[in-house]
């Protein structure tokens, strides 16, 4: 049998393998088939709660993360303030990425149930007697964080819950996070948040944000019968001073506690939560409102082109003055004749034995030469992974933990450039560099 042959039919295996998928390729019928999200998470599609089943969830949970702030370098885990904790709810665990960006996620105690709406439901009361040093202490508490505007962080489906608000450019702005509360100083000025509301207006009072209107927007899945997925979950957060605790209506004044107050503080913390679906939004693009809305996360493409057209303008007259310098210099080169005008040395002939003369510390350099080269290629290669979408927002913590992983695999490379780079200076490679 000749060499085309051969390459036309494989060993007995290979061909045994091919004839199969051929088969397997051209049978008649529908194949039912399962694909996932490759870039984040599998999507989880929701339904009543009578429609429930193994493929289609009715329980909504709502987790909650670290607080943080603009004001603070110091983030706090949510256990760690006096707010309503969950009786049970297992931790979700955490990759490497989000233990070191600092993520805290923990189960919380609001439970929503898909398309069922609840109207003012109490979660739970929280009471501080100002007599006793241990509420006063988590009342002071309370009372520093919301004058360093800490911000609560939910997730309702590894998607973050939103508070969207109109901002001065007329542009509509999604926080990824909310305020626990605001305060009005003595003087009469609002910080913060509670520039939103025109009854925040007691001096020297703290107005805490007890209530929050969620709004859960889901998509039906085409199928119709795999239920609905969820495409983007928003709130306004809300201050209600509850007459009755007992049932609680959400209106009347906001809840504030001021500087000066005394005696027995009781606040009650309740929740409204809605549906509405949107065929606008797709599950796979539900990220794209937050993105898009965000400020930071636009492209600055004014700056950057000012700042190329800057660096090509410097360049070229560094350039235009080298090689003036260069052309004045060859052409005195070319008028020479004598044999002593041809042992002076002038131009750059006073530093051609600078040129190839090894550094004085050569170790140091060829150390940030590898160093160098380890942040060059795990750049690189995070930014080749995140182009494909393997570290999207959906996938929390995937880009630290990239970039951590490759890291710590790139020492190998950046080693062996480092010892190329010394041992090309003319000396003996030690145990120290490599």
């Amino acid at each position: 049998m000749s060499v085309r042959l051969l390459a036309l039919f494989p060993p007995r295996w290979p061909r045994l393998f091919l004839l199969s998928l051929i088969l397997l390729g051209a049978a008649p019928g529908q194949r039912p088939s399962d694909a996932f999200y490759l870039p984040g998470l599998a999507p989880v599609n929701f339904c009543e709660e009578e429609k429930k089943s193994g493929d289609c969830k009715a329980e909504i949970e709502l987790f909650v993360n670290r607080l943080d702030s603009v004001e603070s370098v110091l983030p706090y885990e949510y256990t760690v303030f006096d707010f309503c904790q969950a009786s049970e709810g297992k931790r979700p665990s955490e990759n490497l990425g989000q233990v070191l960006f600092g993520e805290r996620i923990e189960p919380s105690p609001y439970k929503f149930t898909f398309n069922k709406e609840e109207t003012c439901k109490l979660v739970c009361t929280k009471t501080y007697h100002t007599e006793k040093a241990e509420d006063k202490q988590k009342l002071e508490f309370l009372k520093k964080s919301m004058l360093l505007n800490y911000q609560h962080h939910w997730i309702v489906d590894n998607m973050p819950v939103t508070w969207c608000y109109d901002v001065e450019d007329g542009q509509r702005f999604c926080n990824p996070g909310f305020p626990i509360g605001c305060y009005i100083t003595d003087k009469g000025h609002a910080k913060d948040a509670c520039v939103i509301n025109s009854e925040f207006h007691e001096r020297d009072t703290f107005y805490i944000f007890n209530h929050v209107d969620i709004k859960i927007y889901y998509h039906v899945v085409e199928t119709g019968s795999m239920g609905a997925r969820l495409v983007a979950a928003k709130l306004e957060p809300k201050s209600f001073k509850h007459t009755y605790i007992g049932k609680p209506d959400c209106s009347g004044p906001p809840m504030d506690i001021s500087n000066k107050a005394s005696g027995e503080i009781k606040i009650a913390y309740t929740y409204s939560v809605s549906f509405q679906e949107d065929k606008s939004i797709r599950w796979a693009s539900r990220w794209d409102y937050i993105l898009e809305s965000m400020p930071h996360t636009h492209i600055q493409w004014f700056s950057i082109m000012n700042s190329l057209v800057i660096v090509l303008f410097l360049s070229g007259m560094v350039a235009m003055i080298m090689l003036r310098t260069l052309h004045k210099d060859i052409a005195r080169y070319n008028q020479i004749d004598s044999t002593e005008d041809a042992q002076e040395e002038f131009g750059w002939k006073l530093v051609h034995g600078d040129i190839f003369r090894p550094p004085r510390k050569g170790m140091l350099l060829s150390v940030f030469l590898g160093s160098g080269t380890q942040i060059l290629i795990m750049t690189f290669v995070t930014l080749f992974f995140a182009c494909l979408g393997f570290l999207s927002p959906a996938n929390r913590g995937a880009l630290m933990t990239c970039a951590v992983v490759l890291w710590v695999l790139l020492g190998t490379p950046a080693g062996y450039v480092a010892a190329r780079f010394y041992k090309c200076l003319g000396e003996q490679l030690r145990s120290l560099l490599s």
